[in-house]
């Protein structure tokens, strides 16, 4: 009978980890580039369960060997595996903005932090006063050469992650051309993104901000290249990977599941009071 008491809280433990995980997700339903968590459970150690009138044993030419009828399995509660990030691609959203980018596919952007480099899929970045492009944390963004300078309404970045810009702000005198207008036939490639993926991003630590961390379990972030590399879609960002209905519908189920381990307990609670109260004391008589 305490087994079941401590079955049913580890039950109900279990559902509150399931609803921080829910309301986590529904507090970063706008949040750029968010990505959901699930909480995954395994059970403890099941027992075996016999019936007991039946003494099970009969003589064999190897000795003797246990035959007594099973009853069944009986579990002993559950406990929290792991809270796993979800990186489902989340749909993109139109800004207009030519400093937004979003990334269609696996992989994240580098950003350079106080830290080291961090891991990015929250592509709304801004412009800072000394040109570079920056998140909203203030962190910049990094190219393959490193921090990536550019001038407003001077810059396009194709799909390949590729900045090009016109070739009168060119930092390289070689690329200056003599051109009139602002014709964006007279650009050159400036830097390209950079891009990287993880052999296990699922094993990746959030850092908060819309950041990741590598982990010993992840492996070291490696330049997404060839067909691996996701597309980058300048005026759009990635959304959060969240269905808030769908979010909702869990909220529902976890607390029924919760009320229901509750009424597990006062049963067993009630049970425990009737033998201690009443059938003790028919003992004594």
């Amino acid at each position: 009978m305490i087994r079941g008491w401590y079955t049913a809280a580890s039950g109900m433990k279990a559902q509150q980890w399931r609803m921080d995980a829910v309301a986590n997700n529904l507090a970063n339903v706008n949040t750029n580039g968010f990505k959901k968590e699930v909480a995954a459970f395994k059970a403890f150690p099941e027992l075996l369960v016999r019936r007991m009138e039946d003494d099970g044993v009969r003589a064999n030419p190897f000795g003797s060997s246990d035959y007594a009828p099973v009853v069944g399995r009986l579990g002993t509660g559950v406990e929290l595996n792991e809270l796993y990030t979800d990186f489902e691609q989340g749909p993109l959203r139109e800004t207009f903005s030519d400093f937004d980018f979003a990334l269609n596919g696996k992989g994240f952007f580098v950003v350079e932090t106080p830290w080291g480099e961090r891991y990015t899929r929250n592509g709304a970045f801004q412009l800072g006063k000394e040109g570079f492009l920056l998140t909203n944390e203030g962190y910049p963004v990094l190219g393959e050469n490193g921090r990536i300078r550019i001038t407003e309404n001077n810059f396009k970045v194709d799909q390949e992650g590729r900045i090009w810009v016109n070739a009168a702000i060119s930092d390289d005198p070689e690329t200056l051309v003599s051109r009139e207008g602002n014709r964006w036939e007279d650009t050159v490639v400036l830097d390209t993104l950079r891009i990287v993926e993880f052999e296990l991003d699922r094993y990746l630590e959030k850092q908060g901000d819309s950041l990741w961390r590598e982990s010993a379990t992840s492996g070291p972030a490696e330049i997404a290249e060839g067909s691996r590399r996701a597309t980058v879609i300048q005026g759009f960002v990635e959304a959060a990977n969240i269905d808030p209905v769908l979010e909702m519908v869990q909220m529902i189920e976890i607390n029924r599941a919760y009320e229901a381990n509750q009424r597990v307990i006062q049963a067993h609670d009630q049970s425990a009071g009737t033998l201690i109260n009443q059938v003790a004391r028919v003992g004594q008589r």
